[in-house]
């Protein structure tokens, strides 16, 4: 696995990024967490690059990626592709 740096833009109320994290942790991924409601003007920089307040948000190497889309949840597959997690037993 190739070494990313990944922000995971989120809240400690946000049910989709606690499933978005955990994802992250079970496959050993390393992120920095930026939480919306405790870092100053992190809101408002998820909607300057997505123009909307949506979170969870992923930035893999400077990408800003959503995670899930409404009404599907967490994009278990398109993450572990972009993430370059195979499933090989």
């Amino acid at each position: 696995m190739l070494r990313m740096k990944l922000l995971v833009y989120s809240a400690a109320w946000c049910r989709d990024c606690y499933v978005a994290k955990r994802f992250l942790e079970t496959h050993n991924i390393p992120y920095e967490e930026v939480d919306i409601e405790e870092t100053p003007g992190a809101a408002d920089e998820v909607l300057r690059h997505v123009g909307k307040r949506a979170i969870p948000q992923f930035v893999i190497d400077g990408e800003w990626v959503q995670p899930y889309r409404p009404g599907r949840g967490f994009l278990f597959e398109e993450m572990s592709e972009k993430l370059g997690i195979t499933n090989k037993a």
